[in-house]
This record gives C-alpha cells, sequence and structure tokens, in this order.
C-alpha cells in the first residue's frame, strides 16, 4: 500500500519515478519507470489509475498504473506538480520535448 501523502503528490503535471516489481520465473527485480503524469482517474477508489508518460528511444511510452497495484514497490516524486490548467495533459503526446519542458518546466 502507498502512503497517503505520496498519494495525494500523484497530481497531473508531477514528474515520477515508479518502481515496478518485476518476475522472472522465480526471481524477482525492481525496475524504474520515470516520466509525467498525463491523467489521473478515479480518484482514490479501488480502481484508481494514474498514467506515466516519457519518450524512450524517441518513442513516446505510456503506462498506466492502478494506484492500489500490488506489483508497486514505491513511488518517488522527482519534481512536484507543476502549475497546469488541465486536469489531463493528453496534448502533451502531440508536442516535443522541447515544448514539453517549456511548459512545464521539467525535463522529460
Amino acid at each position: 500500500m502507498l502512503d497517503e501523502a505520496i498519494v495525494k503528490q500523484l497530481q497531473p503535471g508531477a514528474k515520477v519515478r515508479v518502481w515496478e516489481r518485476i518476475k522472472e520465473g522465480d526471481k524477482e527485480r525492481q525496475s524504474p519507470f520515470e516520466g509525467i503524469i498525463i491523467a489521473r482517474k478515479h480518484g482514490v477508489q479501488p480502481g484508481a489509475t494514474f498514467t506515466v508518460r516519457t519518450i524512450l528511444q524517441e518513442v513516446g511510452v505510456e503506462k498506466v498504473y492502478p494506484i492500489h497495484s500490488p506489483n508497486i514497490a514505491k513511488i518517488e516524486v522527482v519534481v512536484p506538480q507543476k502549475k497546469v490548467r488541465r486536469s489531463k495533459l493528453y496534448y502533451l503526446r502531440d508536442l516535443s520535448n522541447k515544448k514539453v519542458r517549456e511548459k512545464l518546466k521539467v525535463s522529460m
């Protein structure tokens, strides 16, 4: 379970590092995924999710995480939420890295 203080910081415009638990055979490891939250849905209900977007090898990658998932080891808020005027930042999909940095004042 995640701490309530962390869950409150998971807002669109925040840059986060999500540590996922990955099972490979009988071994388990943790893998980080770092990006900007572009959407948060369903509040704090059991089915609540947040979407993280980043660019890896010049390809945009988005992952949708359930907030209450046991596969999330921990979440680090790298840069807190910047002032954004929308609750869903889907328009970032069409922008270049440079334009995203200018709009949100964070690095991708």
